[in-house]
């Protein structure tokens, strides 16, 4: 059967999906896909598989793809970072059977992918990419897709998936938003760039950025004229999103846990992130039960402080949490989303984040004025020193402004001591270097084995001549 390409590609196999559910680390499990495709989500990704791995470790394999296949979860697409053209192609050969498309991360901006060099870290390297589509194109029985972020200049934006569409990318995922929006400076991802890009190619293109409620979708397709929209964080915080409800926290988590239960093995890291994030504004009332759910080490200890947190949140409508921030009140228990249209619901609206953070300990640095994790550390080193201004001053590496070693032969950190001294063959006892040392030992070692050798066949010879020696040598 001839592969399907394009728009051909997103009504067959995809069957035309519209809501769909971004590729998380760690947190778009089996468990977590399957509870989405409940709640109206139509397409799904795996989390994102780094290639190398892929390709060397089997465990890995099983793990993370193998041992997840279920009927259920289709449509399903699944997403590697990679840098290698080859390295990409060979672990999308072991995927390909498991799954509809192979998606290519082009967008994660974390610094784990700027020391690894992939995601949106390759977005300039475009001759790179265009080798690594094209081979993927030419080499899987199923299609190659991107996800991509955007340039500030929506001009250059547009080049950018015009040059992937015609390397043979099949579908185009557009984060709204530049490399360095994250943390403290995501911002609201521009539609305008995502509208552009779906304006100037021929190949279905799904929208992220900006979504946490299902009106939030409609606007966005209406906006951009895009096929589909993905969400991540709204995904998170309500799986019921694409539903458009918004229900009690405990049904969405009792249904996971029960889907976690029915489809083993799950990493209980993940299901204690899922609960975190579901559970995130009940357990700022409910702290005595939020360090109980970061302690506890079985799944069916998990589901018990979930049922504690359902009981907690069962109360009166007058005990009701009212944040400060909100002038209605803040169900603790309900999935909260802002209505769209309002200052926090528009994309082009500049909105401020609110800082929760704590004021700054006093300088006097009491006990009183510590926060928990710096009480918990106290505890275990009581002569532990907090105050900024009693903290030892370290003077600084010459090359790279770290600390440097207070013996140091180089006036250098251990990491640019240990370049220098294996270039120049030399030692330095402060750090526990020894490459000038070793290198004598070797040197010595060869000497001693050549001298060793031509006395030995020196030994060897027997002196024919003398009839003794014959003698005995007979």
């Amino acid at each position: 059967m001839a592969k399907l390409k394009g728009f051909d590609f997103w009504r067959s196999t995809l069957k035309g999906a519209r809501y769909v559910v971004a590729p998380m680390v760690d947190q778009s499990e089996l468990a977590w896909r399957l509870l989405s495709r409940r709640h109206g989500a139509d397409l799904c990704y795996t989390p994102m598989l780094h290639a190398q791995v892929f390709v060397r470790d089997a465990n890995y394999r099983r793990e993370n793809l193998y041992s997840e296949v279920c009927p259920d979860d289709r449509p399903l697409i699944t997403q590697f970072c990679a840098n290698d053209p080859e390295v990409f192609v060979q672990a999308a050969l072991l995927a390909q059977d498991y799954c509809d498309a192979i998606d290519l991360n082009l967008g994660c901006p974390q610094m784990i992918a700027k020391r690894g060099h992939y995601g949106v870290f390759l977005q300039d390297e475009w001759d790179l990419l265009e080798n690594m589509i094209k081979l993927a194109n030419e080499k899987l029985s199923v299609p190659i897709t991107c996800k991509i972020r955007v340039f500030p200049e929506i001009e250059k934006t547009v080049k950018y998936a015009k040059m992937l569409e015609k390397a043979g990318c099949q579908m185009l995922t557009v984060h709204g938003r530049t490399k360095d929006q994250k943390g403290s400076l995501t911002g609201i991802a521009s539609w305008a760039h995502i509208k552009a890009v779906r304006e100037a190619v021929k190949i279905p293109v799904f929208a992220n950025g900006n979504i946490q409620h299902l009106s939030d979708v409609q606007l966005c397709m209406e906006e951009t004229g895009v096929q589909g929209v993905m969400s991540a964080e709204g995904n998170l915080h309500n799986p019921a999103l694409f539903e458009g409800r918004s229900p009690p926290v405990w049904e969405m988590a009792e249904e996971y846990l029960q889907i976690v239960k029915q489809y083993p093995p799950c990493s209980l890291s993940y299901v204690r992130a899922h609960l975190f994030k579901l559970w995130h504004h009940t357990l700022q009332v409910h702290q005595d039960l939020r360090e109980e759910l970061a302690k506890v080490k079985t799944l069916e200890a998990l589901a018990e402080v979930s049922e504690q947190l359902k009981h907690r949140c069962q109360v009166p409508l007058a005990t009701f949490f009212v944040s400060p921030l909100c002038t209605i009140p803040l169900l603790p228990f309900k999935i909260n989303h802002y209505e769209p249209g309002t200052e926090n619901g528009r994309k082009g609206i500049e909105v401020k984040a609110v800082s929760a953070k704590r004021a700054r300990e006093d300088t006097d640095c009491s006990t009183d004025s510590l926060s928990k994790n710096k009480l918990k550390k106290k505890a275990r080193n009581p002569h532990k020193n907090f105050c900024p201004e009693q903290k030892p001053k370290y003077i600084r590496c010459e090359q790279c402004g770290n600390p440097k070693g207070n013996k140091c032969v180089f006036n250098l950190c251990r990491g640019c001591c240990k370049k220098k001294a294996f270039k120049e063959v030399a030692d330095c006892p402060s750090h526990g270097l020894r490459f000038k040392t070793k290198a004598q030992k070797l040197s010595a070692a060869e000497t001693d084995g050549s001298h060793v050798n031509g006395t030995l066949s020196i030994q060897t010879e027997p002196p024919m001549d003398n009839p003794a020696v014959s003698q005995a040598l007979v």
